[in-house]
Order: structure tokens, then C-alpha cells, then sequence
């Protein structure tokens, strides 16, 4: 059995999972500071420091409006549809970035696809036989 994992393990299908996975953990973490850093603070400063984050409904007596949405979570029931949109909007900043770098490698790997390919050297031996054939080809006529 330890052999039969060993196999599986080290298949070339589930090295480069793994390299993709760890890979895409790392990308993921620069996207989503990318969003967080620099995109939704210009966000923040266009709509004049809005910020979704804090916009609930309360589902409980308990709650006082105008509390953050992070104490109005621990005193009672709240809908906090403001952290909802915050996140979509997240993600679709994110998708549309990786869109764009997926798009632009897209763009390099058919311009590398397109590039004409240097003809292979035709070794001697084939030019040889060629030019045989070539003559046998001119005496049978």
C-alpha cells in the first residue's frame, strides 16, 4: 500500500496540483491586497469614504442603531448586507484582474504560438539519399 501511495504521490498530474494550488495561494494573496490596498482605498476616496461594511438590518431589540456591525453581530441577530456587497464587490475587482492577467498571458503565448519556427537542419545523410533518388529517379526515365 505504501508503494501504491508512493506511486500515486509522485505522478506528475499531482506534483504540478500541488504546484499549482501553492502557486495560486500566493497569486491570490497579492490580488487580494492589491483590492485591499490600493484599489478600494481610491474607491473609498471617490465615494467620499464610503464604506459598505458597516450597513446592517437589525433582527434584534438588543441592537441600537448606529453601532459597528462587528458589536451589533455579538449583542444580537443583524443582516449585514453592507459586508455582503463590500465582499462582491471584492470579488469582482479580483476577477476582473485575474481576467486581465489571464487574457494578457493569452496574449503572449500566441504571439509565442505565432513566431515562425526555424526549419530543422536536414542532416547529410538524408541530402545523400535524396540526391540517390533523385538520379535513379532521372535513369529509369
Amino acid at each position: 500500500m505504501l508503494e501504491e501511495f508512493k506511486k500515486f504521490a509522485l505522478r506528475g498530474n499531482v506534483v504540478d496540483l500541488a504546484v499549482g494550488v501553492i502557486i495560486g495561494a500566493a497569486f491570490g494573496a497579492i490580488v487580494n491586497s492589491l483590492v485591499q490596498d490600493v484599489i478600494m482605498p481610491i474607491i473609498g476616496a471617490v465615494t467620499g469614504g464610503l464604506d459598505f461594511s458597516n450597513y446592517y438590518i437589525p433582527l434584534s431589540s438588543k441592537v441600537q442603531a448606529g453601532m459597528p456591525y462587528s458589536e451589533a453581530k455579538k449583542v444580537g441577530a443583524v443582516i449585514g448586507y453592507g459586508q455582503f456587497l463590500t465582499l462582491a464587490v471584492n470579488f469582482t475587482i479580483i476577477a476582473f484582474v485575474l481576467f486581465m492577467a489571464i487574457r494578457a498571458m493569452n496574449v503572449l503565448k500566441s504571439r509565442e504560438e505565432a513566431k515562425p519556427k526555424p526549419e530543422a537542419e536536414v542532416p547529410a545523410e538524408v541530402k545523400l539519399l535524396a540526391e540517390i533518388r533523385d538520379l535513379l529517379a532521372t535513369r529509369k526515365a
